[in-house]
């Protein structure tokens, strides 16, 4: 029985991390999924951080597949929240998770690397702005995004002009 209730806090951890390192999802928008919200690869999040009535995450398969496997296995009803912890937990999740690799690491470091991650993989900075953090202002997005070293910009040059 133990294994199976560390087998499930495995997988929904597993899940929240990747809703916030890879669909760049503040904690809080996480905590509160709940299954009617999920519409295939699309996320509503009701009254966002921006004040509008709502916003659309969208999800990679891999992360959407997962989510719904998880909440058909633990017969998570529509209008329940799929993670019911606190935040406290869920930051508790997140140190952990850093520790086990050897850095320290918060939530919202998560949605920071994912938005610089996009970014420096080429998606346009309009779409990491507008679809990945959904911010209404392109100054605030690039506050977001990691520096730049010397190294890496001589890459993007060479590799422009190469």
């Amino acid at each position: 029985m133990d294994e199976i209730i560390f087998r499930t806090q495995n997988q929904r951890n597993r899940i929240m991390l990747e809703l916030m390192a890879r669909a760049c999802m503040r904690v809080g928008e996480v905590l509160q999924i709940t299954p009617k919200d999920i519409e295939d690869r699309k996320v509503i999040i009701w009254a966002p951080k921006s004040g509008r009535e709502s916003e659309a995450v969208f999800l990679p398969q891999k992360v959407a597949d997962r989510m719904k496997k998880y909440i058909r296995n633990n017969g998570i009803k529509s209008d329940a929240r799929i993670f019911p912890i606190t935040y406290a937990a869920a930051r508790l999740v997140v140190k952990k998770a850093g520790e086990l690799v050897d850095i320290q690491v918060r939530p919202h470091d998560l949605r920071r690397h994912a938005a610089t991650y996009a970014s420096r993989s080429g998606t346009p900075l309009e779409i990491v702005s507008k679809v990945f953090l959904r911010h209404s202002n392109l100054s605030t997005t690039q506050r977001y995004l990691g520096k730049i070293s010397d190294g890496e910009a001589i890459r993007w040059v060479d590799n422009l002009h190469g």
